[in-house]
């Protein structure tokens, strides 16, 4: 009779020993969730950190954000995922879910923010490069973005000798510190300006912000006598490009770098307005 009480009392140990496991197995709790910078701009990636606590260990933490999915990394309670840099204006949420040892899945609270860029700096967008050299086609203008942001070009105008030749439109953007062709003259490329331009006559080159208000120039010879554009020159069978782009003076190159950062010499071209 007593053997059997020590079995009976044996097996009650093992079944409590079981229950007293099963009630520590849980989910596990995201005490906190921070993200830096809490205002990005279209340049800046966001880093989110999770501090995870509970006795069953991760086996997995997940950023998802905007229907896109990012593993966490990290051990202990803080686990690290990024964001990355999002177009001006976009709306960004995310949540973290973790899951652990358990099998168990917990997810957090919804976070959101929405990125917003500066006002933009219209003296920052450059006439950076001309060439009137070789077929229509192969004729352009190159914009230059001198600021540490996007530069949209919606509704950006440039005339030639006074009469307008292009519209900038949406989805065309300018990056920071960045280069934009503007590719063939007459029409002949989807994109490019409507006028002619030839590399041996007077022209002059206006770009104008989207309030209409004149942020750059090209200027090469003078207005004739009936007061119009297009008087004879020396022909310039390459570009005159600002050396350093952007910034510096407008110089005659050999070399045309439509897109790309411009020649670093160059001559001066006297009958170049500076």
């Amino acid at each position: 009779m007593k053997k059997i009480l020590f079995i009976t009392a044996a097996a009650l140990l093992a079944f409590t020993g079981c229950v007293k496991d099963e009630v520590y197995k849980g989910p596990s709790s995201i005490d906190k969730v921070v993200f830096t910078p809490e205002a990005p701009t279209s340049t800046t990636p966001v880093t989110v950190t999770a501090t995870v606590t509970g006795l069953q260990a991760v086996t997995s933490a997940s950023l998802k954000y905007n229907g896109m999915t990012a593993s966490m990394s990290g051990s202990g309670s803080d686990y690290t995922a990024v964001i990355p840099a999002m177009p001006d204006g976009t709306e960004v949420s995310f949540t973290v879910e973790v899951v652990n040892e358990a099998g168990f899945t917990t997810t957090s609270d919804k976070f959101s923010y929405k990125v917003g860029d500066p006002a933009t700096d219209w003296t920052k967008l450059k006439l950076n490069e001309v060439s009137g050299a070789g077929n229509d086609e192969d004729k352009f203008f190159e914009l230059y973005n001198a600021s540490d942001y996007p530069i949209k070009l919606t509704g950006v105008t440039i005339n030639k000798d006074e009469g307008l030749c292009w519209t900038g439109i949406d989805g065309e953007v300018v990056a920071p510190h960045g280069f934009f062709g503007i590719i063939g003259g007459k029409g002949t490329t989807e994109r490019g300006f409507s006028s002619g331009f030839s590399a041996k006559k007077s022209v002059r080159i206006d770009l104008f912000d989207p309030a209409g208000n004149m942020i750059d120039f090209f200027q090469r010879g003078e207005k004739d006598d009936s007061g119009s554009w297009g008087s004879s020159l020396s022909n310039n069978k390459g570009s005159w490009s600002r050396i350093p782009d952007g910034t510096g003076r407008w110089m005659t190159t050999a070399t045309v770098t439509p897109g790309e950062a411009n020649s670093t010499e160059g001559e001066e071209d006297p009958d170049v307005k500076q």
